[in-house]
């Protein structure tokens, strides 16, 4: 109720009533506030009757009339406003849409529907919103003839009469209509040479041209485009997917990299540059914005722990870190994560000091599952190592090259060196030690 009545109240504030119909709105609006709606009609009406030329009144009192289903008077008010503003060409558009919101199917109102547009595209020629609505009426009543030959006279002067030229032309014509492929070719020409800034006309373009075969004009419409709107960032993005697709693999990097150095967070070309440096076998390249991905969409644990995996085993342990960081806070419960996490951080000469807290969160955690992961058991063991802990370290890699699978010949091998390492220290079991050293290379070497 209330929202109803800011409504009519601000109709009377937007246009300037005299003092009669002034008072005679605001006691309707007061009314209509207070949920009398006979009263406040009665009010709106008498507004009405004092200042007819009032288009806000005179749609109140539109309003009215359609309540009660008099619509010969709603169409009355119509005319005598277009009556009193001749020049004023909304109305006019108003009534004829007005006219298609009553018509349902009568064919009286649809035939006067088509007058009022007809006769407003005399005193606008070419115009977009009168040709959208006679064209769309015309294909109501299929008639498809008339709506081509209404399209014509469009004037593509702006965005969105452009795609709708486009839009409506491909819908009308077959698809190996030369003819019409020709004027949707000229149409994009003529609105891009004029106006290169349109980014919805760029794309629709470049992409229209790659449909028919033509990439090397989907690229050239792009590359004007973003020369004259260089801000213009999604296009760069997907011109250096064209690019790509074209083989010119430097110039996409350089426009995707350009991006990116404006806006590092532009998902998209971190995703383009991912899978492009993985298929050039450029994996550091390739690792380093498929992190960035991840950072910035998050991902499945899975994919997290891929990743990561990578990145340890190139021995970058900052980069896994700083992912797996990222990946523990958005899947703070998966143990596998923030196993990952304190292997990252103690091999991570930044952050070695803290991975000591991370190992006790993951034992505490995991209690026995920490002995499934040959790399975490591995890494805990050399921790015990460093800390002076070394009867826990040996117990934990005697147990660890127990347990681990055959398929885990570099960790085996890793922990039978560790294990040699403490006997060596110690000056005892040297003999048993050498021959630790001598599996674990006959394994690195298989």
């Amino acid at each position: 109720m209330r929202y109803e009545f800011l409504i009519v109240l601000g109709a009377a504030l937007t246009t300037p009533l005299a003092a009669d119909s002034l008072l005679s709105f605001t006691l309707g609006a007061l009314e209509k506030h207070r949920g009398n709606q006979e009263k406040a009609s009665e009010h709106l009406h008498e507004a009405y009757r004092q200042e007819p030329t009032s288009l806000p009144l005179a749609r109140i009192e539109i309003q009215r009339h359609l309540s009660s289903g008099d619509k010969i008077a709603a169409k009355k008010i119509y005319r005598e406003m277009i009556n009193a503003f001749p020049e004023d060409y909304a109305i006019q558009m108003e009534y004829g849409d007005f006219l298609g919101g009553i018509s349902r199917g009568e064919s009286a109102d649809t035939t006067l529907q088509k007058e009022v547009y007809t006769k407003l595209l005399k005193k606008l020629p070419g115009d977009y919103v009168v040709l959208e609505r006679l064209v769309r009426l015309a294909r109501e009543h299929e008639n498809d003839d008339e709506a081509r030959i209404l399209l014509e006279q469009l004037n593509t002067e702006s965005p969105e009469a452009t795609r709708f030229y486009i839009t409506t032309t491909k819908s009308l014509y077959d698809s190996r209509d030369a003819r019409a492929a020709d004027r949707i070719n000229k149409c994009f020409e003529k609105a891009l040479d004029s106006n290169p800034e349109w980014a919805e006309v760029a794309r629709a373009a470049s992409d229209h041209f790659r449909s028919i075969g033509r990439l090397d004009l989907a690229i050239s419409v792009l590359q004007k485009h973003v020369a004259s709107v260089p801000s213009s960032l999604d296009l760069k993005i997907r011109l250096g997917i064209l690019l790509l697709e074209a083989g010119n693999d430097r110039e996409a990097v350089e426009v995707l990299n350009g991006v990116l150095s404006v806006h590092p967070k532009k998902t998209l070309a971190h995703q383009v540059l991912a899978k492009h440096f993985r298929q050039q076998n450029e994996l550091d390249l390739s690792r380093y914005h498929s992190a960035e991905l991840l950072k910035l969409r998050g991902g499945s644990p899975e994919e997290f722990l891929e990743l990561s995996e990578e990145f340890i085993e190139g021995s970058d342990y900052r980069s896994a870190r700083l992912l797996l960081e990222k990946a523990v806070f958005d899947h703070e419960k998966d143990i596998r994560l923030l196993t990952k996490l304190a292997i990252a951080t103690l091999n991570d000469p930044e952050t070695k000091a803290d991975a000591d807290r991370l190992f006790r969160q993951v034992e505490a955690l995991a209690g026995d599952i920490d002995q499934s992961d040959p790399v975490y058991v591995l890494e805990a063991a050399k921790r015990l190592m460093e800390m002076g802990e070394t009867r826990q370290a040996e117990e934990k890699l005697k147990e660890a090259i127990r347990t681990f699978p055959k398929s885990a010949r570099k960790e085996t091998a890793g922990a039978l060196r560790a294990l040699a390492e403490i006997w060596l220290t110690e000056g005892r079991n040297e003999a048993a030690a050498r021959a630790l050293i001598k599996r674990a290379t006959a394994l690195e070497k298989d």
